[in-house]
C-alpha cells in the first residue's frame, strides 16, 4: 500500500496539489499495479527557512541510498 509524501515549500494552490496527487496516484497504479484504493498521497509544506533542517539533512543527505532522483542543489 504505497503512501507518497511530497515535501514542498508553501504556496502551491489546492488545485495544483490535487492535480499532482492525481498524477502520482495514476503513475503508482500503472507502474506498481495497485488499485486506486491502495494509494494515498500527502503533502508536507516546509518553509524555505526550515528546508535544510527538516528535509535536506534527514531525507537527502543522510539517506542517499534511498534517493532515486537526487536534487541538483546542495546545502
Amino acid at each position: 500500500m504505497p503512501h507518497v509524501i511530497v515535501k514542498l515549500w508553501p504556496g502551491k494552490s489546492e488545485a495544483q496539489k490535487r492535480q499532482l496527487a492525481e498524477a502520482i496516484t495514476k503513475n503508482v497504479m500503472e507502474i506498481l499495479n495497485y488499485g486506486d484504493e491502495s494509494v494515498s498521497v500527502g503533502f508536507d509544506e516546509v518553509p524555505a527557512k526550515d528546508w535544510a533542517e527538516q528535509v535536506y539533512r534527514p531525507d537527502i543527505r543522510e539517506k542517499p541510498e534511498s534517493l532515486y532522483k537526487k536534487p541538483g542543489y546542495t546545502m
